[in-house]
């Protein structure tokens, strides 16, 4: 069984649950383990260790960058209002200047910069979905990291889109200013 039958088996074992809840009593409740899509409550498969280490490295660069020079807030798996949609990206950005004020439940608005790391399980297809969802939000930037390869695709529309490896230097363009680290970094 190659990885893309495991996934789709492990997206049979957990499918999407109705709910009668709306987006923004999903956000309300950040119900753990779940993103909202279409009235459904989607399982989020728990991440492996190697999926961890990978976002904790970007975390780290990141949120030392942005803390460093007050561009914003930095999330971990937080809740976001992504049009009809309530996403935990493993990594978001928000600038102060669009920081919500309520703290206390997921943002009604989606992040200015998400990082999705791909898990075993993650199917391509709703990998791709997904960063569809944030560019039609709004999200400026989306990084898709891919372990395997050792890669990052970065999006900025459905046509701007650049594959960046190894010695490649990744930077938040004017999202996140001034912030940059080599790709290699994030999977040593």
């Amino acid at each position: 069984m190659d990885l893309q039958e495991i996934s789709e088996v492990a997206q049979e074992i957990h499918p999407p649950e109705h709910t009668t809840m709306t987006i923004d009593e999903f956000l309300a409740r950040d119900i753990e383990g779940y993103e909202y899509v279409k009235g459904e409550l989607v399982p989020m498969s728990s991440p492996s260790l190697g999926h961890a280490k990978i976002s904790t490295r970007i975390t780290h660069y990141l949120f030392t960058h942005v803390s460093e020079n007050q561009l914003g807030d930095v999330y971990v798996e937080a809740g976001f209002k992504v049009g009809e949609r309530g996403m935990k990206p493993d990594v978001a950005f928000i600038s102060t200047a669009r920081l919500p004020e309520d703290e206390s439940k997921g943002s009604p608005i989606p992040p200015d910069f998400a990082v999705e790391v791909i898990s075993p399980t993650d199917v391509h297809w709703r990998v791709t979905e997904k960063v569809q969802a944030y560019l039609e939000a709004g999200t400026q930037m989306v990084w898709v990291v891919e372990s395997v390869m050792k890669t990052v695709t970065v999006y900025r529309s459905e046509t701007d889109i650049k594959v960046f490896a190894g010695t490649d230097t990744l930077t938040g363009e004017e999202v996140v200013p001034g912030f940059s680290c080599r790709v290699a970094q994030l999977f040593e």
